[in-house]
C-alpha cells in the first residue's frame, strides 16, 4: 500500500511548505522482540517498564533509569504508533518523506553478547521492513547494524541491502578501543560504500548520558548530546576512513548543522600547523572531505541555514523529529516559515529537498512520481 504526497505551489503566500525530514523515529511495539525471538534471547532483549516517576530500560542484565513520565506519552502525535495515522499526520504537517530512526532500538548497541545483539538487530530490521516500509513509500528506516563482531556487521549490511534498506544506523558514542576511526571497521566501511548505503549517526546514542544537576542543567545536558556527533566526524575524517572511501556518505541527525563547517576549519588548522605529527596523511584537506561527504540535519536552528550562504556548506537537511517532544509536530509549518522566511529559494530547496534526495535517491524517484 502506498500513499502519494499532495502537491502545492510553495511560492504562493499561505500555501503549505512541503519538506523531507532527515530525522524522525519509529516507536516499536512492546512485543517486538518477545514475538520474534526465542525466549532465551527475548528475555535479554531491550524492554522497558514504567514506574511512577521513571522508565526503567532493561538490556541483557543491566538497567537504565530514565525520567520519562506518562504525561510525555500523552503529548505524542496521534500516529506515534499507528502507521496509517502517521501518514495523515505527515499530510497535515507538510512532510513528504521521513528517514525514521529507532527508539527502543537505540539500546541495541549496549548489548555485549554478539549472538544476542545480532538476533535483536536482525529482528528490528525485519520488523521495520515488514510493518513499516513494505506498507508505504514515505517513511523508511535505516537498518540497525550489530557492532560487537565486524563479520556479523558486514553480513547484516549485505542482507539489508538486498532487502532494499537505504541507510545504516550507528550510535555516536562508542568506547575508545572501538573508536570509529580505527581500522577494525574497514570491512564495514568498504561494504557500505560498495552498496551505496549512507552511514546515519544519531545524537544522544551509544554513550552514557551526561547528567549535570547544577545551574542550567536541562540546557547543558541537552547540548551535551551533540558533542559525540562532532567526535564521529573528526574521527572518521582525521582517521582517514572517509578519505579512503570517497563515495561513502555520512549523516549526523538531530545535532544541528551550523557547527559542521567550523569543525572543518578547526581540523584544517590542526592538519597544517601540526603537520609533522599528522598520521595518516590525507589526499584532501579535512574541510574538503567534510564538504563532500558529511551531511547534517537540524530542527529549529536558524544558524544552520544562515551559514550556507557564507560558507557554501550545503549538505544540510531539515528534520521534524516526529514523534518526539523536541520535534515540530503541531507547529511544523510555523517552524518552516520562521526558519526559511527571506531565505534564497535555492538554499531552501536544497535543505528541504535536495540534500535528502541526494542521500536517498530512491526517495527522489518516489517524490518525482508523486509530484
Amino acid at each position: 500500500m502506498t500513499h502519494a504526497t499532495p502537491t502545492t505551489r510553495e511560492d504562493e503566500p499561505g500555501q503549505k511548505i512541503w519538506a523531507h525530514s532527515g530525522d524522525s523515529h519509529l516507536m516499536e511495539p512492546d512485543d517486538l522482540w518477545t514475538s520474534r525471538l526465542p525466549k532465551r534471547l527475548a528475555d535479554r532483549a531491550p524492554r522497558s517498564e514504567r514506574g511512577e516517576k521513571y522508565e526503567i530500560v532493561y538490556i541483557d542484565g543491566t538497567q537504565i533509569d530514565r525520567q520519562l513520565n506518562d504525561f510525555m506519552d500523552a503529548m505524542r502525535p496521534p500516529g506515534a504508533k499507528d502507521l496509517d495515522l502517521r501518514l495523515q499526520d505527515l499530510d497535515k504537517e507538510g512532510i513528504r518523506s521521513q528517514v525514521a530512526f529507532p527508539s527502543m532500538g537505540f539500546w541495541i548497541c549496549n548489548i555485549r553478547d554478539p549472538e544476542l545483539e545480532n538476533a535483536v538487530a536482525r529482528a528490528w530490521n525485519d520488523w521495520a521492513l515488514e510493518e513499516v516500509m513494505s506498507r508505504q513509500d514515505r517513511v523508511f528506516a535505516p537498518a540497525i547494524v550489530p557492532l560487537m563482531d565486524v563479520e556479523n556487521a558486514v553480513a547484516e549490511v549485505e542482507r539489508v541491502a538486498e532487502l532494499g534498506f537505504q541507510a545504516l544506523y550507528f550510535p555516536c558514542g562508542i568506547s575508545d578501543d572501538r573508536a570509529w576511526g580505527l581500522d577494525l571497521w574497514e570491512p564495514l566501511w568498504t561494504a557500505a560504500e560498495e552498496l551505496r548505503l549512507p552511514l546515519a549517526f544519531h545524537i544522544g546514542t551509544g554513550g552514557e548520558n551526561v547528567v549535570y544537576r547544577g545551574p542550567g542543567g536541562a540546557v547543558v545536558n541537552y547540548t551535551e548530546t551533540t558533542y559525540p556527533a562532532m567526535r564521529v566526524v573528526t574521527h572518521l575524517v582525521a582517521g582517514g576512513a572517509l578519505d579512503r572511501h570517497p563515495d561513502l556518505k555520512l549523516l549526523v541527525a538531530e545535532g544541528g548543522a551550523g557547527w559542521v563547517p567550523a569543525i572543518g576549519d578547526r581540523m584544517d588548522e590542526a592538519y597544517r600547523q601540526h603537520g609533522m605529527f599528522v598520521r595518516p596523511r590525507l589526499s584532501r584537506l579535512p574541510s574538503e572531505i567534510i564538504r563532500q561527504q558529511v551531511y547534517a540535519s537540524f530542527q529549529h536552528d536558524i544558524s544552520a541555514v544562515q551559514v550556507i550562504e557564507d560558507t557554501n556548506y550545503d549538505n544540510v537537511l531539515w528534520g521534524d523529529d516526529y514523534p518526539h517532544l523536541e520535534g515540530t509536530y503541531g507547529h511544523t509549518q510555523e517552524t518552516l516559515r520562521a526558519v526559511f522566511t527571506d531565505v534564497d529559494t535555492a538554499i531552501r530547496d536544497r535543505v528541504l529537498h535536495g540534500s535528502f534526495e541526494e542521500l536517498f535517491p530512491a526517495t527522489a524517484a518516489t517524490a518525482a512520481t508523486a509530484s
